[in-house]
């Protein structure tokens, strides 16, 4: 039975992911096109929706570049929907700043729930560890919907793991096959 699938994914989590299997991975040498293709197989691929934020071009410009140029490739997927939140300085206790990003978890949470309710798919995958979506899942889940969570080994929250119909480890097999070496 073919089913509509709905994608969502948390692009701050999957950079982190990554990057915790091999330090030189990047999501920016990630082939997103083939990578969707291969989880969605013969189903109907109804939408993307890829979360994250911009590092500010001021504060990293060469970083700022490689996201803009992945950002710039994720919109021309089909379907695919890039979403940049914001991201805000901070101060650790040490006086030091660094960088949160806003909005990624609340902005995917509400397109996937929107999706639930208007009935736009049958499965949905969440690309994502965070434990913070494990009520969304829920939820979700008493909509009849089935649930996949692709993962990375470091950083899942086993809560999150359970409520899935599906898991799929992203490891470091898949990240080599998936690496994107351009055109």
């Amino acid at each position: 039975m073919v089913k509509n699938v709905c994608i969502y994914v948390d692009g701050a989590n999957f950079y982190g992911g990554l990057t915790s299997i091999n330090k030189r991975f990047s999501d920016t040498k990630f082939d997103f096109q083939n990578y969707i293709d291969y989880m969605v197989g013969k189903n109907n691929l109804v939408k993307i929706y890829y979360h994250n934020a911009l590092v500010r071009k001021k504060i990293n410009e060469k970083v700022w570049k490689k996201q803009c140029d992945l950002f710039d490739r994720l919109r021309k997927i089909p379907k695919c929907k890039v979403s940049l939140c914001t991201r805000k300085s901070r101060l650790n206790i040490l006086g030091e700043e660094y960088h949160t990003i806003k909005g990624d978890d609340i902005f995917l949470a509400l397109d996937m729930i929107e999706d639930c309710y208007n009935n736009k798919f049958d499965r949905a995958i969440l690309i994502s560890g965070d434990g913070d979506f494990t009520e969304l899942l829920k939820r979700v889940k008493n909509k009849g919907k089935e649930i996949e969570i692709c993962y990375f080994k470091k950083g899942i929250a086993n809560i999150l793991l359970r409520k899935a119909d599906k898991i799929r480890l992203i490891n470091r097999k898949i990240a080599n096959k998936f690496f994107w070496r351009g055109k």
